[in-house]
């Protein structure tokens, strides 16, 4: 089980004939336990990202005019500051409480992002998970896995060319514990939110991408190595235009 420090608690149920203080206080040794588990996957492999800018040359306006989908790529590498701008675009915390840059339904956050680095400057090849809370990156398996996406994608050659994809994922719980089956609609709207942030972040960093929705969703899950109640909504190559 991959454990995710900021939104997911994992419950531990205690047996035995122990008394109801004996019973407590061991709950609460494993509960520590649990969370020192939690606060510790990934530490080793983690990797902080340069701090997002709040400014730039381009206007909103101007991104709104100039976004197109971009599906051809030159051979130009990405640098980690363009990486930590996009996925902070698309899920950044973006104040003291904790909320992010895009809307979500009651604040539940249902949304995770995965990056598919291929051809980024000082990182590794590999699968990395975003964590907004600390703006840094999980390792989550090591290798180029873009062709394998690719695959996965239909053969879009977009996904299998772009130095690096962005992968939105939602655990739908989240939201549909509070909000039952319409809370689905939500998180649906919200992997939008977030896609067009990113959109519109390439604009002034002078790259591009594109939203790709087809794709198998089960070979998609073995790839990020997802967990079985976490889902693939998008994939999102970027990279310089062509």
């Amino acid at each position: 089980m991959r454990f995710d420090t900021d939104t997911q608690v994992k419950k531990v149920t205690l047996s035995g004939t122990g008394t109801p203080s004996r019973n407590a206080a061991l709950g609460l040794l494993l509960l520590a336990m649990v969370g020192t588990a939690a606060a510790d996957r990934g530490a080793a492999d983690r990797i902080m990202l340069p701090e997002p800018r709040h400014r730039s040359h381009v206007s909103v306006e101007e991104a709104l005019r100039d976004r197109r989908s971009v599906r051809n790529y030159s051979s130009d590498s990405l640098t980690l500051a363009d990486i930590a701008q996009l996925l902070w675009s698309a899920q950044g915390v973006s104040d003291a409480r904790g909320r992010r840059t895009a809307p979500s339904a009651g604040a539940l956050y249902p949304l995770e992002l995965y990056l598919v680095a291929g051809n980024v400057e000082a990182l590794p090849a590999g699968v990395y998970q975003y964590r907004p809370a600390q703006h840094a990156l999980s390792r989550v398996a090591a290798g180029d896995k873009r062709d394998g996406l690719a695959k996965a994608a239909l053969r879009q050659t977009s996904v299998r060319d772009a130095p690096a994809v962005i992968v939105i994922t939602a655990v739908y719980e989240r939201t549909t514990r509070k909000y039952g089956d319409r809370g689905q609609r939500y998180v649906h709207m919200e992997a939008g939110h977030a896609a067009q942030n990113i959109y519109l972040q390439t604009v002034p960093l002078g790259l591009g991408t594109v939203t790709v929705g087809a794709f198998s969703d089960r070979k998609v899950k073995q790839i990020l190595d997802l967990p079985e109640d976490e889902e693939p909504l998008y994939l999102m190559p970027v990279g310089k235009p062509r």
